[in-house]
């Protein structure tokens, strides 16, 4: 089983290797948080220390899910945080998600595999859900 430990070592990795550009303007947390069925990662800014703090979904402690899924996870809240959002980073857009600025940020920094390797999981993940697109 993975820990918040390893979560910790893999937003270091990611930050170090992929995001070396983007401040840690201030204190970044990681941990697991419940098992969910739709929500795979957050961040949130806390206001009374300024901190942001990351929850991943508690169903990826589990080694049955790719690694390339939580690190898809993590870079993706990283992406909210460099652009932004839950961050005193200042904010490039309006909206989080819109017109794929996720995607292609994570494409911009080398990440295209995560992205490829997410979208085949979703799909297979949304399959075993019983939804169809």
């Amino acid at each position: 089983m993975r820990d918040d430990t390893y979560l910790q070592s893999r937003l270091n990795e990611l930050w170090e290797k992929y995001f070396s550009d983007v401040p840690q303007a201030n204190k970044v947390h990681i941990k697991f948080g419940r098992a969910s069925k739709y929500r795979f990662g957050s961040i949130r800014l806390c206001y009374a220390d300024n901190s942001s703090h990351i929850l991943i979904n508690g169903m990826f402690k589990s080694p049955v899910h790719p690694k390339e899924i939580i690190d898809h996870t993590i870079a993706h809240e990283l992406v909210h945080y460099a652009q932004g959002f839950s961050s005193t980073q200042p904010r490039l857009h309006a909206y989080p998600h819109r017109g794929g600025v996720i995607d292609k940020e994570l494409n911009d920094r080398g990440l295209k595999h995560l992205v490829f390797v997410y979208k085949i999981w979703l799909e297979q993940y949304k399959k075993s859900l019983g939804i169809l697109d």
